[in-house]
């Protein structure tokens, strides 16, 4: 499908939308639903990309297959234009060079400022963040404490009856926090449970994991040396840090 250049593709027209940000934008098409998509949900969208010189870099359309993504792993005047739009929306956005991809940004992107023409078909809600655990500061006097200094506590009871072993491959949701309460890591925040051997993990979890059953939600305070230190550095957390895992099944 051979696709028309924008006649505006050079600027925006004096009746576009401009929001704080410098992204402007104009309905093409109405949408026929009412909610708008978060910052994290993930949406289905037909899209087209020009350079302000009419230069077609990508598009669906003409690939004729659209594209699912969250809206916080794209860029900014993405994240922040779809958050306009309704289902059933086409729009088209000039999305200024700070907003996109900058001015000169190598690797084969285009620079500058980009118009998108962006069809929203659907989108599907982010999973709630967990709240953060009222004793994760620190362990109740109730928490059981093995050895190495690991403590933990039953959230949820199991329906199973083994325990994986320190090399089971082991399929779980869970998240991790800081003592401070700081969210750092979330498979249920991003909807998706995750597989690993159990010794190619952290320790804590390594040991923690293994007094688990299937079925079973378990907090655990894991102390530093059993995590990635106090002062691991490269972005991750230091310090005890706390995380509930569900074990959703030994595979």
């Amino acid at each position: 499908m051979k696709l028309e250049v924008p006649s505006d593709v050079a600027a925006a027209p004096a009746d576009a939308e401009k929001t704080s940000s410098g992204l402007a934008s104009k309905v093409l098409t109405a949408g026929t639903g009412s909610e708008k998509p978060g910052a994290a949900d993930t949406v289905t969208v037909h899209y087209s990309g020009w350079t302000t010189d009419g230069k077609l870099f990508d598009s669906s359309v003409e690939r004729g297959q659209t594209i699912s993504f969250p809206l916080n792993r794209v860029i900014k005047g993405w994240t922040e234009g779809l958050q306009l739009m309704v289902a059933g929306e086409k729009r088209r956005f000039w999305i200024p060079a700070e907003l996109a991809y900058g001015e000169n940004p190598g690797g084969g992107r285009p620079g500058g400022m980009l118009v998108f023409d962006v069809e929203l078909f659907e989108f599907k809600k982010a999973p709630e963040p967990p709240k953060t655990p009222e004793d994760v500061a620190a362990a109740p006097a109730e928490a059981e404490t093995t050895a190495s200094g690991l403590k933990s506590r039953v959230l949820q009871k199991g329906t199973g009856t083994k325990n994986p072993s320190a090399t089971s491959l082991v399929e779980v949701h869970y998240s991790g926090w800081t003592t401070d309460g700081e969210l750092f890591d979330s498979s249920v925040a991003r909807g998706e449970s995750i597989s690993f051997p159990l010794n190619g993990v952290i320790k804590g979890w390594t040991e923690g994991v293994q007094l688990m059953v299937e079925g079973e939600k378990r907090r655990f305070w894991i102390p530093a040396d059993l995590a990635y230190g106090e002062n691991p550095g490269n972005g991750a957390p230091g310090g005890t840090l706390v995380f509930d895992v569900e074990l959703l099944e030994i595979k």
